[in-house]
């Protein structure tokens, strides 16, 4: 089955809920520091989603603005740009808006109607995709899907948002709160009426970033439940571990912005090699992402090596940057009679989760061991 991407709605908002005034000029509600926070968003994202109206209103180029993240995007052999995505029911597009004439590739959703009113307007500027009578964003996250998109950035605007958090299909939210007050009847708002799921979304993170507040909501998954998730994930990588008398089997998975980038498992690339260990190996030290992950172990992270030329995987994981380890079960002593890699992460101020109800499949790689 394909997988449909990880959406993340992106959106700057006024105190009373606004994306613009009813000026003819766009209302700049963020501050330098989150444009360029938004921009290191972007070069994250494999594609940049629009809607017509916002499309046609601010004339957006939605670019990744920054040479150096561009150039860290093709030294990981991705495009210098994010695929860039336009959707419009009518297909009421003008060939002539910048969006078209900077960056990559571009791709419009529009229906059967809006695909004939087009024609041939977009022909060398953008691949245009019909979805059928209407939209569907199902459908288009399945298509995204099968063009390789694992994380899909949505700027916008009112109807698109909406559409997505009425359908029940974003991931994530990230909301820039600044301190201005619009209070214009005609100006657009974040969100329009609409049937909306009937639950509390998940408060993962508030950050300041000078006068603007970033919150972080999780709308579809509570973070338990996102925690299951990824450490399943780890104890399928612990089943690829080489057998060993003596070591355990391990997997390890890096998550940031709800996303894998990361993974290793224990004696993946040498016999010594630790899950957690072999997942940092693959990451660069200074990866901006690092200081915003979760690092997710089926064993709990070894406080000593026995190879002296080895960090223990808790100095690794500490000097990373990295804020929270979740793990299946704790390090019983046979090999090492005192772990204490939980106290020494918590000591430096790392949140660390126990999944205690994991622990049984995390351990069951391990039965040759004695664990008793």
């Amino acid at each position: 089955m394909t997988r449909r991407p990880y959406v993340l709605l992106s959106v700057a908002v006024s105190v009373d809920g606004y994306i613009d005034d009813a000026s003819p000029e766009r209302l700049k509600l963020s501050n330098a520091a989150d444009f360029d926070r938004v921009d290191q968003v972007r070069a994250e994202s494999d594609a940049i989603l629009i809607g017509a109206q916002t499309l046609r209103r601010d004339n957006p180029r939605l670019l990744v603005n920054s040479a150096d993240r561009r150039a860290a995007r093709i030294a990981a052999g991705k495009p210098e740009y994010p695929l860039r995505i336009a959707v419009s029911a009518r297909g009421d597009l003008d060939p002539e808006l910048r969006f078209w004439h900077h960056g990559g590739d571009k791709l419009v959703y529009t229906t059967h109607a809006g695909a004939a009113k087009l024609g041939d307007r977009l022909a060398g500027l953008a691949e245009v995709v019909p979805l059928g009578v209407d939209i569907d964003l199902g459908a288009l996250l399945d298509d995204l899907g099968r063009r390789g998109i694992a994380r899909l950035m949505v700027e916008g605007g009112t109807r698109v948002h909406t559409q997505f958090l009425a359908a029940d299909l974003a991931d994530e939210l990230q909301m820039a709160v600044a301190p201005i007050v619009v209070g214009h009847a005609a100006a657009p708002r974040f969100l329009g009426p609409a049937s909306y799921p009937a639950r509390r979304m998940h408060l993962a993170d508030v950050t300041r970033i000078g006068d603007i507040a970033l919150l972080r909501y999780l709308p579809r998954k509570s973070e338990e439940q996102t925690d299951i998730q990824f450490m399943r994930r780890a104890i399928e990588l612990a089943r690829l571990c080489p057998p060993s008398p003596t070591a355990f089997s391990v997997g390890a998975v890096v998550v940031a912005d709800g996303v894998e980038i990361s993974t290793g498992y224990s004696r993946e690339t040498d016999e010594k090699v630790h899950a957690e260990e072999s997942a940092l190996d693959k990451l660069d030290a200074d990866d901006p992402r690092l200081a915003r992950a979760t690092i997710y172990s089926t064993l709990e992270p070894c406080s000593q090596r026995a190879t002296a030329t080895r960090l223990p995987c808790t100095d690794r994981i500490l000097r990373a940057g990295i804020s929270r380890v979740v793990i299946a079960w704790r390090e019983p002593t046979i090999f090492v009679t005192n772990c204490v890699g939980v106290e020494q992460l918590r000591q430096h101020g790392v949140e660390v989760v126990e999944l205690t109800e994991l622990a049984e499949a995390a351990m069951s790689m391990n039965r040759h061991l004695d664990l008793s």
